[in-house]
C-alpha cells in the first residue's frame, strides 16, 4: 500500500482512539463539581454518592486520554516530520502551553480530587475539583486552537519555507476557533450526558434504585435536552463559516459536484467520484441552499471548480450524515425523556433500555464530526500551507503497516476493556456505601 495513504491511516486511528476519553474528561469534570455543589448546598448525600461513583470514570478515562495522546506525539518525528519543520514555530508553543497550563493543573490536583474528599477539608476538596475541570477546559482550548489554524491559518508570514508568527492574538482567536471550540465542548457535553443516562438506567434496570442513580440519570437527560438545540444552533453557525474559509469541504458534504443555485439537501445518495455525480440522489429541493445561505435561491460552488484541490466526497458526505442522525435521535429521546420524567417522576423501561442503547452515541457523533473536519481539509494538512504528501516522511510502507496493525489491536482491546470496566463498576456500585442514613450524613464546611 501507499505509505502516505498508510501515516494517514495509523494517525487517523490514533486520534480516533484519543478523541474518545477527552470527549468524556472535559464534560464529566464540570458534572462532577455540579453533584459536589449540589451536595455543599444541600446536604443530600444523593450528591456525593453520584460524585463517588463517576468520579471514578473520570479517573479511568483521564488515565486513558493521557496515554493515548503520548502516542500521537511520536508520529510528528516519525510518519510526519515535514510538519514541525514547516509550521513547527507555531504548533510548537500551542502544544507546549497546553501542557503548562492546563496537563501541569490537572495533575497537581487529580489526586486531591480522587483520594482527598476525607484528607482535606471540602472547601479544599471542591477548589481541587473546580481547577480540574478548568484544566481539562484549558487543555481542550490549546488544542482547538492549533487545530483551528490549521484549518484556517492567518497572522503568520513564510520565511524560507517556515512558518513564522506575526500576530499570536490572531492565531488564537482565528476565524474558525470560536465555532470549533465552541461545537466541541458542546459535544463533549452531549457525550457525557448520555453517558451519564445510559449508564445509570443500566443501574436503574438491574434494580439499583438509589437517589444517587436517579440523579444522574436526570442529570444526564436534562442537560442532554439543554445542549442539543444549542448544538444545532452552533453547527449551523459553523457550516456557515466552514462555508466561507472551506467552500470544497462544505461542497463535498453536500455532494454539490456543479455550481448551482437553489441546491437540494441529498437525503440519501451514493457519490460517484469517476462520474462526478450522484447516483440514487433523493434530496428536499432547494433546503442546502436554504440553510447554508439562507436563501433556498443562494449559490453554492460545485466540487468541479475544486477539481485536485478537494477532498474525498463519500467519506465527509456519508460521516456528516452520521452525525446529524445520532444528534436527531439525541434531541427526540433526551426531550422525550425529560417529559416522562417530569411526569413520572422516575424512567418507565422503555426510557431506560433507549438511554442504555444510547449510552455511547455520543462518542459516534464526535467521530463523524471529526471525521468531517479532518478528512475534510484533505489535501492539506495545514489548508493552503502544507500539502499533506509534503509532510510526510519517507519510513516503508512494511513499517508502518505493522505498526498500525499493533496499535489497532491494542486500540480494540482497551476500548472493549474500557466499556466492560465501565459496566462492571455499574453492576456492583449499588453493593458500595454511598447513600448512609439521613441521620449519619454531616453537613460540609
Amino acid at each position: 500500500m501507499d505509505p502516505l495513504l498508510l501515516a494517514r491511516i495509523q494517525f487517523g486511528a490514533n486520534i480516533s482512539f484519543h478523541i474518545l476519553f477527552p470527549t468524556i474528561s472535559i464534560a464529566l469534570s464540570w458534572v462532577l463539581l455540579f453533584f459536589k455543589l449540589r451536595y455543599n448546598r444541600s446536604g443530600d448525600i444523593k450528591w456525593m454518592g453520584a460524585y463517588r461513583f463517576w468520579v471514578k470514570v473520570f479517573a479511568l478515562t483521564f488515565a486513558l486520554g493521557v496515554v493515548s495522546g503520548i502516542t500521537m506525539s511520536f508520529q510528528f518525528g516519525t510518519n510526519w516530520p515535514g510538519y514541525m519543520e514547516t509550521v513547527g514555530n507555531i504548533a510548537g508553543p500551542l502544544l507546549a502551553y497546553e501542557v503548562l497550563t492546563a496537563f501541569f493543573l490537572e495533575a497537581a490536583f487529580l489526586g486531591i480530587m480522587l483520594f482527598g474528599s476525607e484528607r482535606v477539608s471540602n472547601r479544599m476538596h471542591t477548589l481541587a475539583t473546580f481547577l480540574v475541570a478548568f484544566g481539562t477546559s484549558m487543555s481542550a482550548f490549546w488544542i482547538l486552537v492549533l487545530n483551528s489554524w490549521m484549518q484556517t491559518p492567518v497572522g503568520f508570514e513564510m520565511i524560507d519555507g517556515k512558518a513564522h508568527a506575526t500576530d499570536w492574538l490572531a492565531i488564537l482567536f482565528n476565524p474558525s476557533m470560536p465555532y470549533r471550540l465552541s461545537h466541541m465542548l458542546l459535544a463533549s457535553g452531549l457525550t457525557v450526558a448520555f453517558l451519564l443516562a445510559g449508564l445509570s438506567a443500566y443501574r436503574w434496570l438491574r434494580g439499583d434504585k438509589a437517589a444517587s442513580v436517579l440523579a444522574s440519570l436526570k442529570t444526564g437527560v436534562y442537560l442532554a435536552a439543554a445542549l442539543i438545540p444549542l448544538q444545532i444552533f452552533v453547527g449551523d453557525m459553523h457550516g456557515l463559516n466552514t462555508l466561507e474559509h472551506q467552500p470544497a469541504k462544505i461542497a463535498a458534504v453536500e455532494g454539490v459536484w456543479e455550481t448551482e443555485r437553489g441546491a437540494p439537501m441529498l437525503l440519501f445518495a451514493l457519490p460517484n467520484s469517476a462520474t462526478r455525480s450522484n447516483d440514487y440522489a433523493i434530496g428536499i429541493p432547494k433546503l442546502a441552499s436554504l440553510i447554508l445561505k439562507h436563501d433556498p435561491n443562494g449559490e453554492i460552488r460545485g466540487l468541479n471548480e475544486f477539481v485536485g484541490q478537494h477532498p474525498p466526497v463519500p467519506p465527509l458526505f456519508w460521516a456528516f450524515r452520521i452525525m446529524v442522525g445520532v444528534g436527531m435521535l439525541m434531541l427526540l429521546l433526551s426531550w422525550l425523556g425529560s417529559w416522562q420524567l417530569r411526569r413520572h417522576g422516575a424512567p418507565q423501561r422503555w426510557l431506560a433500555m433507549a438511554l442504555v442503547g444510547m449510552t455511547f452515541s455520543g462518542w459516534v457523533a464526535t467521530l463523524a464530526g471529526w471525521y468531517v473536519t479532518e478528512i475534510g481539509r484533505q489535501p492539506w494538512l495545514v489548508y493552503g500551507v502544507l500539502r499533506t504528501a509534503d509532510a510526510a516522511s519517507k519510513v516503508p510502507a512494511g513499517m508502518i503497516a505493522s505498526t498500525l496493525f499493533a496499535y489497532l489491536a491494542l486500540y480494540a482491546a482497551l476500548i472493549v476493556a474500557y466499556v466492560s470496566v465501565l459496566f462492571y463498576l455499574a453492576r456492583k456500585a449499588k453493593y458500595a456505601k454511598y447513600e448512609k442514613p439521613a441521620a449519619t450524613q454531616t453537613a460540609p464546611v
